[in-house]
């Protein structure tokens, strides 16, 4: 349980770094720190976001593992989805590597999750 609840802390250190990298090279009408309250805003809406992993990592039922494991899946897709964005963006090589290292912290979170779950044969 402690190695999950780490590993979905880590993960979303990850994504509150990369809101932070985003408000700080922000193009067009994104994100800024000049307006403050958006980026309190982005920050608030990925921990309520984070909120169900963080509370499904308490638990050892393996269908709520199995839930904790899908969900921690769409993060993973939503860290890969920021790789190329960074390719599209000036100055984006600092997106890259939050991007990069948000996939890794959500992929090994989802290894972990997949891997404390364990299924004990029916006996008849």
């Amino acid at each position: 349980m402690l190695k999950r609840l780490t590993f979905v802390c880590v993960t979303l250190c990850v994504a509150i770094v990369a809101i932070l990298v985003a408000a700080r090279h922000s193009t067009g009408n994104t994100i800024s720190f000049e307006e403050p309250l958006s980026v309190y805003l982005a920050i608030g809406l990925i921990v309520f976001l984070f909120v169900p992993p963080l509370v499904l990592s308490f638990f050892e039922h393996p269908v709520l593992k199995i839930i904790n494991v899908v969900y921690q899946s769409l993060i993973v897709f939503s860290f890969v989805g920021l790789i190329p964005v960074g390719f599209l963006i000036p100055n984006g090589s600092s997106t890259i590597i939050v991007a990069v290292l948000g996939t890794v912290a959500s992929l090994a979170s989802v290894i972990v999750a997949t891997r404390s779950t364990t299924f004990q044969p029916v006996l008849k």
